[in-house]
This record gives structure tokens, C-alpha cells and sequence, in this order.
């Protein structure tokens, strides 16, 4: 089994609970309104805006025998740079003020899991933001587009107001193959075990996301987290 396998193995669990989260499953069926979509850009503002001064400080932080991973930080860093505005652009394409955005202030959940980033990042160890990786795209490549396509539907938007989702869903795909490139050239045990547990953590800590969110627009009538939707 590859190190790849190994830690999509011993992160099922988490990844699957974050996928079956109502607000993921309504949105992927288009059943959200434009006030939820709007909340989603703006937490999606809020932390994609520090991906590339997170890949910039994991790159900074790696010790000398990671340097073939560090030229895969400089590689993410030419994909991600700008993303935050494309989010933005999106918000004002649904009739909101991106600004405001811009200038405001995350959701406590997306806080958390920012700070979560960078305290893996200088206080625990580098390898530990790949974690956030796996999680953040391979989210988008399991449901951002389909997600991005059915609210389009739905709320009769311009696509225009759909490019981070369009986007991410179609980059992520290509950026998984890259992703597990480099994973499977982790050969210390003590990394990997950082790694895993980074990764279950930050499926948490994006769940909580839209645990947050949905507990703003769902409908608050159910017993239970999986029965809402």
C-alpha cells in the first residue's frame, strides 16, 4: 500500500462524515439560497486568502532533507496565487458587497482552522499542512463542481458568480495526481503519523465550517445532523 493509500485509508472516516454533512449534500443538489451561497464565499474568502502565505511559511519551515517538497510548495504557490479573487468576484456577481467582505472578519470556525494551519505549520511540524491540503481539495474535486452546477440551477444565477467552484473543481483533479506524487515520498513514520493526524483534524475543522453555516440556513425542524436534509 502506498502512503497515499495509507493515509486516505486511515482518514475514511473523518472524510466521509464531512461529505454527508447536510449543508455539503443540500448544496450539492442546488438546494441552498443565494444569502447561504454568499456565507459559504465569504468563509471561503476568509481562508483561501491564506493559502499562499501558508504554502509560502511550510515552504520556509521545511527541514533541508524536504527540499524536493518545497519545490512542490513553490509549485502550488503558481497555482494558488489570486484565488481570493476570484471569490470576490463571485460575491459581487451574486449582488453583494465584496468589500465588506474583503475588510470583515471569518466565522469562528474558519478562524480556528486558519489558526489550526498555521500553529501545525511553526509549532508542530510542516508536514502537517498537507493535511489541510488533502482535505480542502479533495472536497473540491468531490463536490465543487457538481455543487457550483446544480446552485447555478437553482438560484438561476450568471455563471459568473460560480468561478471559484467551477474552477476548483476542475484544478483540484489535476491537483490530486500532484498531491499524491509527493505524499508517497514521505518515508518517516513519525511524519506520516503527523500527516494523518492533521488531516483528520482539518476534516473536522472544515466540517465545522458548515456545521456553522448550516446551522444559520437550514431549517432548524430535525433531531439529527444526518436526518436534516
Amino acid at each position: 500500500m502506498s502512503v497515499y493509500e495509507t493515509l486516505l485509508n486511515a482518514t475514511r472516516e473523518q472524510r466521509e462524515a464531512l461529505l454527508s454533512l447536510p449543508l455539503l449534500q443540500a448544496g450539492a443538489r442546488g438546494e441552498v439560497g443565494l444569502d447561504a451561497y454568499i456565507a459559504f464565499l465569504t468563509e471561503a474568502y476568509h481562508h483561501v486568502k491564506h493559502t499562499t502565505p501558508l504554502l509560502m511559511t511550510c515552504g520556509g519551515r521545511l527541514p533541508e532533507r524536504y527540499e524536493w517538497l518545497r519545490d512542490g510548495m513553490a509549485e502550488y504557490i503558481e497555482e494558488e496565487l489570486g484565488h481570493q479573487e476570484w471569490i470576490l468576484n463571485d460575491i459581487r456577481a451574486c449582488g453583494a458587497d465584496a468589500e465588506a467582505v474583503r475588510h470583515g472578519k471569518p466565522g469562528p470556525a474558519t478562524e480556528l482552522m486558519v489558526a489550526y494551519a498555521y500553529d501545525m505549520i511553526q509549532r508542530v511540524n510542516p508536514i502537517g499542512f498537507l493535511g489541510m491540503v488533502l482535505v480542502l481539495e479533495g472536497t473540491s474535486t468531490a463536490i465543487a463542481s457538481q455543487a457550483g452546477i446544480a446552485i447555478q440551477q437553482s438560484l438561476g444565477l450568471d455563471k459568473k458568480a460560480f468561478t471559484y467552484l467551477s474552477s476548483h473543481g476542475a484544478l483540484d483533479v489535476e491537483h490530486t495526481a500532484f498531491y499524491e506524487s509527493l505524499v508517497n515520498r514521505i518515508n518517516d513514520a513519525d511524519d506520516l503519523q503527523t500527516l494523518i493526524h492533521s488531516a483528520n483534524m482539518f476534516y473536522k475543522l472544515y466540517g465545522d465550517i458548515f456545521r456553522e453555516l448550516a446551522a444559520r440556513f437550514l431549517p432548524q425542524t430535525c433531531s439529527g445532523e444526518a436526518a436534516c436534509c
